[in-house]
């Protein structure tokens, strides 16, 4: 199909159906927030030290991390979206998280002893945090795949795991508030874990959901 000819079916599409990318994304992403909240709060609900913990540096790190993830994996989820994107400058912004949480890792080993690395790596919350997290996430990514439906998306694979780390860095950000694990060595490596196990299935549903 020729650029031009997509470019007018798709502006078809979007006459019947009278839903705008903007609208159909705005009503994802706020959907998306209210059903991990809900499941959040209904399975676990914050840690009951959450207000001495808010003081620490190592607890509100895991939100800059979650945080900065979800909505560079979301900027790059609305490009992705669109057929034939350019999604060269947004890719740098999806280094950020990454880039935030190995200084994290760096300094965490800097200032502890050896002998403690493991005990901070593996915590007492691992199964938790692998089971949880996606758990929160299963629903918001659902909903991120099927406002890939009103997109095009050239690279569908792609999108559905860019639909994942956005529902997957989500989630994470909600259970961080339950999570008593607050070593970046711990949050490399499960928080990490589980939220390529919802980009693995971002990208598996997004081949039979999102293709065009």
């Amino acid at each position: 199909m020729e650029t031009h000819e997509l470019i007018k079916a798709l502006a078809a599409d979007a006459r019947r159906s009278g839903i705008s990318m903007t609208v159909a994304w705005s009503s994802a992403v706020l959907a998306a927030v209210t059903i991990a909240a809900a499941v959040f709060f209904a399975l676990l609900g914050a840690r009951p030290d959450i207000a001495d913990a808010a003081q620490t540096f190592r607890f509100l790190f895991k939100f800059a991390v979650t945080i900065a993830l979800a909505a560079s994996a979301f900027a790059l989820l609305h490009m992705l979206s669109r057929p034939e994107a350019d999604v060269r400058r947004s890719l740098p912004h999806l280094a950020i998280a990454p880039a935030l949480l190995a200084a994290g890792v760096v300094a965490e080993l800097a200032v502890s002893s050896p002998d403690t690395w493991s005990a901070r790596l593996f915590g007492t919350n691992s199964l938790v945090c692998l089971t949880f997290i996606p758990v929160i996430g299963i629903g918001p990514l659902a909903l991120l795949l099927l406002a890939l439906r009103h997109g095009a998306p050239s690279q569908p694979a792609l999108a559905g795991a860019v639909a994942g780390l956005t529902a997957g860095s989500l989630a994470a950000t909600f259970y961080a508030a339950h999570c008593t694990d607050d070593s970046p060595l711990f949050v490399a490596t499960w928080y990490t874990t589980a939220i390529a196990m919802l980009a693995l299935l971002g990208a598996l549903g997004a081949n039979r959901i999102a293709r065009w």
